[in-house]
């Protein structure tokens, strides 16, 4: 099966339509699927549900497809740094499913092995917890999470080979492992594809046969959220 694409859109080809679910990898704006994000703004498709950690900062990651009102419903952990999003949630222009953050990796890997549901105590007693079934484990209450399933995973990665086997760098595997599972269809965008062989087989974060399309996005202009410098010490 070819798996290398020359490009985010022809990797995206035929898989893009309103209202669909997409489950996106990264965190902040370490490992996210820029080219990837890129095309799908390009593509004007719309009322979209993304699954994210967060929703990246203004204008960069997720924040372009807020700004481009493509996005209907965010389910995220963390969204402190978007003042779209921010501005958008409080306006009522868009709907928000506020999840703990190992609640919404869970809740993606779950989905990605077939686990319709599990019960985790994180949030009892919350808002987090209202409307959620309630049940008792060995006297501890717990709240039922639903499972994610996608109809496209987009990820990054650092490595892959020809075949699609993925690794990932340091804090990018944090969600974007999870978030590949969980999908129908998995898209991913590396910085590196070497040849079947070259990688370690026990090094390999994500197997090829989660990995369904796959783009050479390098080069990366690595952006930083938040620059911390210190004032030069004077004599």
């Amino acid at each position: 099966m070819k798996k290398i694409y020359p490009n985010a859109e022809a990797a995206l080809d035929g898989l893009l339509f309103d209202g669909m679910t997409i489950c996106a990898g990264g965190f902040g704006l370490c490992g996210i699927p820029e080219r990837l994000i890129d095309a799908i703004q390009a593509s004007g498709v719309k009322d979209l549900t993304i699954a994210s950690n967060n929703a990246g900062i203004d204008n960069e990651g997720l924040g372009k497809l807020l700004r481009s009102r493509q996005v209907k419903k965010m389910i995220s952990s963390y969204v402190g740094e978007n003042k779209e999003f921010e501005r958008q949630f409080l306006a009522g222009e868009l709907e928000v499913e506020f999840c703990p953050q190992g609640t919404l990796a869970e809740r993606c890997r779950a989905g990605g092995a077939g686990i319709p549901g599990f019960y985790t105590k994180t949030g009892v007693g919350t808002v987090v917890a209202e409307g959620k079934e309630h049940k008792e484990f060995d006297g501890e209450t717990y709240i039922l999470e639903r499972g994610i399933r996608a109809d496209l995973s987009i990820i990054k990665g650092w490595k892959a080979d020809e075949a699609g086997n993925l690794i990932f760098r340091k804090t990018a595997r944090n969600f974007n492992q999870p978030m590949a599972t969980s999908g129908k269809v998995c898209v991913a965008e590396v910085e590196e594809i070497v040849p079947v062989g070259s990688l370690d087989a026990d090094a390999i974060h994500l197997p090829s046969i989660y990995v369904k399309r796959l783009i050479l996005g390098a080069p990366y202009d690595k952006k930083i959220e938040f620059r911390m410098t210190r004032q030069r010490e004077t004599a």
